[in-house]
């Protein structure tokens, strides 16, 4: 029995409590390596990123199912035919019958209704002018194409190597391996077959580079940390690449080239040999919806390393500069989801243990305060509030009651929270960008 891309059947996998599952897969991709194949899976109603590659003694064969043909659209006649053409084909089949129809014999001409007169000599014809959407090479399209499909194998960080998320494809311009030095999400090098290959083209690039650190200004540094405040506008060519770098592991993202009306914060981190991108994240220069963040990305080497809290809390911070109160772009990932919801609670709470009480009685705080001495929406400090299962009606009030697991649990996740932002080290000036005619 040959298994096929395209089949499902149950593959064995390890969940979070270690134990063994048997879940239903589909097979996207097959692979011959030294005699032995291996197929690559995608769990159904699985995130994307738990796909994996897996061995044939994972399969359960038994339960396979094999895809099923695609049955044929019947005629009139009710025979089997093919499949409907596109609405551009049959626009042009009708201005062609038109066309044919309008014209009888040589110098003789019918008028079409709903045609325009076109005077060609001593006589009038009704000829179609008609725009027809060319969608063939539209961004969409080439996305939609290659969803299935892996075009990238890592991507070279300096001295780290991340494998790229294969349901998150680039573009067929740009099939590339990323070379990124000291900062710089440089121009994508084609992917070339070999690893000497693609190590020599990485240090060809390398020495074309002189550039150690991300473009604009640096708006943050202590210690090795720093943050660089980027123009979608000014520098579009690099916030481009670093859109199709992040492209590699976001499977959703789907900004590439558009990035005039975009921010770009970039997080580095500092050594002897430069400035080297850790994360990310965009934010829209105008936003209705008081979104301070639209994108963001702490790259593989630096995950589980509480960088991507980092990245939030700076967020934070700039609306605090801002006078603002601000949100994440909706709809979350679930690792998004996961990562603010952290961030939320632990900010809340740090803010709820501080309050102290006047004259023997009860320390009281609203939610429109805890909004302003924290920047976060209103909404996202009720629904964090609601999640964490501190809101309380007594004796016709609301209150918030924290239990002793909650504090003990807050106090243990803040000892391991190193990394924090420091407003005196942040050297920023927010604009109004609605003042100018273009950004």
């Amino acid at each position: 029995m040959e298994v096929i891309e395209g089949c499902r059947l149950p593959v064995l996998r390890r969940n979070q409590e270690n134990e063994d599952e048997w879940p239903l897969a589909e097979i996207l991709s097959v692979k011959d390596i030294s005699g032995r194949k291996v197929f690559y899976v995608h769990y159904i109603d699985f995130n994307k990123r738990l796909d994996e590659w897996v061995t044939p003694e994972r399969l359960d064969l038994k339960k396979i199912q094999f895809p099923k043909k695609e049955a044929k659209t019947p005629t009139k006649n009710g025979l089997p035919g093919s499949r409907p053409s596109s609405p551009e084909r049959e626009l042009k089949k009708t201005l062609d019958l038109s066309l044919h129809s309008s014209t009888v014999g040589i110098g003789k001409t019918i008028p079409t209704p709903g045609l325009p007169y076109l005077c060609t000599g001593a006589s009038l014809q009704r000829v179609p002018v008609v725009k027809i959407p060319d969608r063939t090479n539209s961004i969409e399209n080439v996305t939609k194409n290659l969803l299935s499909k892996r075009k990238l194998e890592a991507v070279s960080l300096a001295t780290q190597c991340s494998p790229a998320t294969p349901v998150a494809p680039t573009p067929e311009i740009v099939t590339p391996v990323y070379a990124q030095q000291n900062g710089s999400a440089r121009r994508p090098v084609p992917a070339v077959a070999g690893r000497k290959r693609k190590a020599n083209c990485l240090g060809t690039d390398e020495t074309k580079c002189n550039l150690r650190h991300p473009p604009g200004n640096e708006i943050y540094r202590k210690g090795t940390i720093s943050f660089f405040e980027i123009d979608g506008r000014k520098n579009k060519n690099y916030s481009q690449n670093l859109c199709l770098l992040a492209k590699c592991f976001l499977d959703h993202k789907t900004l590439y080239y558009d990035t005039d009306p975009f921010l770009f914060y970039v997080m580095t981190e500092y050594d002897c040999k430069g400035f080297h991108i850790v994360g990310y994240f965009s934010k829209e220069k105008e936003s209705t919806e008081d979104y301070n963040v639209a994108c963001i990305l702490t790259l593989p080497p630096y995950q589980r390393r509480g960088y991507g809290k980092l990245l939030i809390e700076f967020s934070y911070e700039l609306s605090k500069v801002e006078g603002k109160t601000g949100t994440p772009e909706k709809p979350l990932s679930d690792l998004g989801l996961l990562s603010y919801r952290s961030y939320w609670s632990q900010t809340i709470l740090e803010i709820l243990m501080e309050l102290k009480s006047e004259n023997g009685e009860r320390p009281q705080i609203t939610i429109n305060e805890i909004s302003e001495l924290t920047s976060i929406k209103k909404e996202d400090v009720i629904s964090t509030l609601q999640y964490l299962n501190l809101i309380n009606y007594y004796k016709g009030q609301y209150i918030l009651t924290l239990s002793e697991d909650i504090v003990e649990g807050h106090e243990k996740a803040m000892l391991k929270r190193h990394l924090r932002i420091d407003s005196k080290c942040l050297h920023f000036t927010p604009k109004d960008w609605s003042k100018r005619g273009k950004w």
